[in-house]
């Protein structure tokens, strides 16, 4: 059966000021998780929540964590997550991030000591409709092999980007730099479906098919072979190098380490104010005009029309606000569980 939107974000929000989060953040999680399960993407969505809360109880984040500004200039800041949940911390750079883009025109905002941020493309859609260019990054503890290593030399770092589109939905490319998200090797093994070999890395340096050695005996494959070790290596400078934050081993691993150790993710933000460059409506005529022309494009047979980024997961999106969510088993057996450690009804 779906499960409406509302009654989700409900139950969410409810689960986390149960155990003590102040109602704005514990909003600004669900709607959050939510929104990622309404465009189809169950892995970074609520099926997190358990996982979170139990590091939020055992004290790894704090439940009443708050970010801060390190240090600042007009266009740059590093904010300090205090050990709360990466969307609380993620969130609130992203603002800081927008509102110096709107008075100099381009900011880069560095998040560190964070939880884990889940969908980085959350924060870039946000900016993005308030007229903002938004270009977000992030880190993990190192889960992807580099071209030609036995083992993990990066974490499978999130990139995402946000473009404003007059009229619609933002464009919205969201995308794990390894070849695919750690959260779908687990779920397909769950499911005990087969792994492509493409996926996994064995600790001798070959493809695998075996989803049940990651992470201990498998690392993730870099997206596009060396093209995405480049982009997983950016992704580590602009989130952990340059704030400061924990890199590579230093970054803890939110799911598996012990629930009152800190993960200390971070994230990279930058924000760039198009109306700073160019006029509104000269701005939106060009990305009209480039979508048309990509919509346009001739398809190979059983094809429609070729989609911009992102277009497949809004429409998923309004479906899902319309008729409900068909949320998956395993996504279900964790918000159970969710229910259960924090003495909330179940779904």
């Amino acid at each position: 059966m779906p499960v409406a939107v509302e009654t989700l974000t409900r139950f969410c929000v409810t689960c986390l000021t149960q155990i003590g989060m102040p109602p704005r953040d514990a909003q600004t999680t669900a709607d959050a998780l939510v929104t990622t399960d309404t465009m189809g993407v169950f892995t970074h969505g609520t099926k997190l929540l358990a996982g979170y809360i139990n590091r939020l109880k055992g004290g790894g984040y704090k439940v009443t964590g708050t970010p801060r500004i390190d240090r600042e200039g007009p266009g740059w800041a590093v904010i300090d997550g205090d050990s709360a949940l990466g969307q609380v911390g993620g969130m609130f750079a992203t603002e800081a991030a927008i509102q110096k883009a709107k008075n100099v025109g381009i900011a880069y905002v560095g998040l560190h000591n964070a939880g884990h941020i889940g969908a980085a493309g959350y924060f870039a859609a946000h900016a993005a409709r308030q007229g903002l260019i938004c270009h977000v990054v992030g880190n993990d503890v190192p889960s992807v092999a580099g071209p030609g290593s036995k083992g993990p030399v990066l974490g499978s770092n999130p990139y995402a980007y946000g473009i404003p589109f007059a009229g619609h939905d933002p464009i919205l490319l969201d995308m794990a730099t390894a070849a695919v998200a750690g959260g779908k090797v687990y779920a397909a093994h769950q499911r005990g479906e087969a792994i492509p070999p493409t996926w996994l890395i064995d600790k001798n340096g070959q493809p695998t098919t075996d989803g049940s050695l990651y992470p201990k005996e498998a690392s993730l494959a870099p997206m596009a072979g060396y093209k995405g070790y480049g982009l997983g290596l950016w992704a580590e400078v602009l989130s952990g190098v340059l704030p400061g934050g924990a890199i590579t081993w230093e970054v803890g691993v939110w799911m598996f380490d012990e629930p009152s150790k800190p993960s200390r993710h971070n994230a990279g933000i930058i924000a760039v104010d198009v109306n700073a460059i160019a006029k509104p409506e000269f701005i939106a005529a060009r990305v009209q005009k480039l979508a048309d022309e990509i919509h346009a494009a001739p398809t190979a047979a059983g094809v429609e029309r070729v989609l911009l980024p992102g277009e497949r997961e809004w429409t998923l999106r309004q479906k899902a606000l319309a008729e409900g969510i068909h949320l998956p088993a395993d996504v279900l057996e964790k918000l159970k569980l969710a229910a259960e450690l924090t003495g909330v009804n179940p779904l």
